[in-house]
């Protein structure tokens, strides 16, 4: 197998320059290379001063400025692409709706998926690219067969492949990742941005929801969807405290839930339901949290779907670990178990399941089962 980060012919490259260093670094690398680029960075608000203020996000009127000193230095043409309308729909609104659902979505995950490698690839190919490089730390693997294939980055405390795992074949022919075989901390990727006189050498990593300008989610949600008080529950159905919103919890929160009455034991509670039909939310003890299977919808796979059951590993969160499961596909649902139970799964996330390195595919999570009892 062959890393198709670097392509042996030349190619029309659109690079997605957020204003970051990493996606900086990837666009100069790509140059380098031989290939012709082109940046671009994607105004994704029509309000651009709502989003983070500072270095703090990829969505600033800095962030494009940035972007824009970064390419002029690489010596390569640059653009600003208005993608606000597409962002709004296929990721603030989704978001919104999936919390007023009592889901818990990856807003990220879903901006991969509909803007980067749906809306940008199909207007980079319309134009003639041949390619869309970003800044992802993940590896893109051309097999002998033609076939290619999403792997983790060579360094896995770097690696972004769960947030790529929405890629299909097509999306991967046309994808670039320049950082992802690199084996380097971010302190030499920032040297490098250094060495190349790209000024965003310094500039902090983006942090949080690129949406939400002061990082409060629930203030947030709560503009949108309006307060709602309703009752905190334990496992009995005895309220043990209110709520303006359940909207606002996620499963396996435990801080912030101001509840007046202590649990008999004296230990912690956390979200075990939310239920945004009756505004319920039930909070028990962490053991209750224990997952030992769940079923997914809308599974997206990068490459052929799995036949039959197999053994993988299984990534529930960005920042998570890997835990071995068995999957398979049943009449287009994900059926997953676990070796070991697992906590804070809550539906809505996605579960990105892995054969070693190479990403085999994700899917929504729609339902789990605990321990003791099912829970939808």
């Amino acid at each position: 197998m062959t890393d198709t980060s670097q392509r042996s012919r030349p190619l029309r490259v659109l690079a997605a320059m957020s204003g970051g260093v990493d996606s900086a670094v990837a666009a100069a690398r790509a140059a380098e290379a031989g290939h012709d680029v082109t940046g671009v960075h994607l105004a994704l608000s029509a309000n651009p001063q709502s989003f983070r203020t500072g270095a703090r996000g990829c969505c600033t009127i800095e962030d494009s400025r940035d972007a824009r000193r970064a390419a002029d230095v690489i010596g390569i043409p640059f653009y600003v692409w208005d993608l606000a309308d597409r962002f709004r729909e296929d990721v603030v609104e989704d978001f919104v709706a999936e919390y007023e659902a009592g889901r818990t979505p990856n807003p990220c995950l879903r901006c991969n998926e509909k803007i980067k490698f749906a809306a940008l690839l199909d207007k980079a190919l319309a134009l003639g690219f041949d390619a869309v490089c970003t800044g992802h730390y993940a590896q893109v693997i051309l097999r002998e067969d033609g076939t290619r294939e999403l792997h983790r980055a060579s360094d896995m405390a770097k690696d972004q492949s769960y947030v790529l795992g929405v890629l299909d074949d097509r999306q991967l022919a046309h994808a670039m990742f320049p950082l992802g075989d690199t084996v380097t901390t971010k302190e030499e990727i920032r040297a490098e941005a250094e060495r190349r006189g790209l000024a965003v050498a310094k500039k902090p990593d983006s942090h949080d929801i690129c949406f939400i300008a002061d990082g409060d989610t629930q203030g947030f949600l709560a503009n949108r969807l309006g307060r709602a008080e309703g009752d905190i529950v334990d496992e009995s159905g005895t309220k043990v405290g209110t709520h303006e919103g359940a909207y606002g919890f996620t499963i396996g929160q435990r801080k912030g839930l101001r509840i007046g009455t202590p649990a008999a034991d004296g230990k912690p509670r956390y979200v075990l339901d939310i239920s945004p039909v009756d505004n319920t939310v039930t909070v028990g003890p962490a053991a209750a949290l224990d997952v030992t299977a769940l079923t997914a919808i809308k599974p997206r796979w990068c490459g052929a779907a799995p036949v039959g059951p197999g053994t993988y590993t299984a990534q529930l969160r960005a920042h998570g670990g890997e835990t071995e499961v068995t999957a398979e596909l049943v009449d287009g649902e994900l059926r997953v178990h676990f070796t070991e139970p697992v906590r804070g799964v809550a539906p809505g996330q996605a579960i990105v399941l892995y054969d070693g390195t190479r990403v085999v595919g994700s899917a929504t999570i729609a339902t789990t089962a605990r321990r003791e009892a099912a829970t939808a």
